[in-house]
């Protein structure tokens, strides 16, 4: 049974009349079309209206519903069965919360890597709720100059509430370890592409977030800060969290407005999670068209631009 939000509660209601409109159909064997046809119709002017006035703090919980598909799903979608999965930062453990490896794209070798979420709370735990800790992190790293050596274009996905917060993480240098990527991401000699599916929080995101072409998903968000952990900060408690979404401007369209990002993905109405084969087939497109465009630019121009884009952020001119 699918999953519904609280400002989603009238969807729930008109799908479960749909549902009970066929069934009596079925069973008396009455015609009932018309019925169903207008209930349809009216779930489909609802959620029009709902999903075109959405605030900040609904896109935060859209982004992380639970049917809302994670990094492997769109990988093997869009690789179509080629990814190939490689493990380990050589040098402490596998980290399951951060995966990565080769995959074909439209008949291109493309390296692909992401924060990973579980589907159940097994899953979740296993995946450590998609934060890495600094292994994952140098995992990513050493994939990323994987690609470089034999020039292929990268691909991230970023899904992530934060990098690991523990004490063991500190230990073993999760600060150190997103400053490394963040500057050598910087100097890659091919194509990087990033995209924030779900949550883009913090350090957990820029450490696989430097990119040519940084998108958003439009039921995403990209902060530094969570709106829960902003509220605790600022007012001692969490029951603030929508006006600390309000005011942290984390949307995609925000971002887009900031020129933090590139460009926003729009979803299909109703959500990535409503209708994932179709979200896949439009994040597969994209990549496409952004793999052959960074293809034609000169390796030195592609890092002189990267650069300056990244260095350009948070710059106030005063007249």
């Amino acid at each position: 049974m699918a999953t519904y939000l609280d400002f989603e509660e009238p969807l729930r209601v008109l799908q479960e009349e749909i549902e009970k409109v066929k069934e009596v159909s079925g069973n008396t064997e009455v015609d009932m079309s018309d019925k169903v046809e207008e209930l349809e119709k009216k779930l489909a002017d609802k959620t029009k209206e709902l999903f075109s006035s959405l605030t900040p703090w609904q896109r935060v919980q859209l982004s992380r519903h639970p049917e809302r598909p994670y990094t492997l799903a769109y990988i093997n979608a869009i690789t179509e069965g080629t990814f190939q999965e490689y493990h380990g930062d050589r040098n402490v453990r596998d980290d399951k919360a951060m995966v990565g490896g080769f995959g074909m794209l439209d008949g291109q070798t493309v390296m692909f890597i992401g924060q990973q979420k579980g589907m159940n709370t097994k899953m979740r735990q296993y995946r450590n709720f998609g934060m890495a800790n600094p292994e994952g992190y140098r995992k990513a790293l050493r994939l990323m100059k994987l690609a470089e050596k034999f020039n292929k274009p990268i691909v991230t996905f970023i899904d992530t509430p934060g990098a690991f917060p523990g004490l063991e993480a500190e230990e073993r240098g999760q600060g150190e370890a997103i400053a490394r990527n963040i500057y050598e991401m910087m100097k890659l000699k091919v194509p990087v592409i990033c995209v924030i599916i779900g949550e883009g929080a913090s350090g957990g995101a820029l450490g696989i977030g430097v990119g040519d072409r940084v998108l958003m998903l439009e039921n995403s968000w990209y902060s530094v800060i969570s709106p829960e952990n902003c509220s605790t900060i600022l007012w001692r408690s969490w029951d603030y969290k929508e006006k600390a979404a309000d005011a942290l401007k984390l949307t995609s369209s925000d971002m887009k407005k900031l020129g933090l990002v590139d460009d926003v993905i729009k979803e299909p109405l109703g959500g990535a999670h409503r209708h994932q084969e179709e979200m896949f087939e439009i994040v597969r497109k994209e990549l496409k068209k952004q793999v052959k465009a960074l293809a034609k630019i000169d390796t030195d121009k592609l890092i002189e631009e990267r650069i300056e884009k990244f260095c350009k952020m948070g710059v106030v001119n005063e007249k």
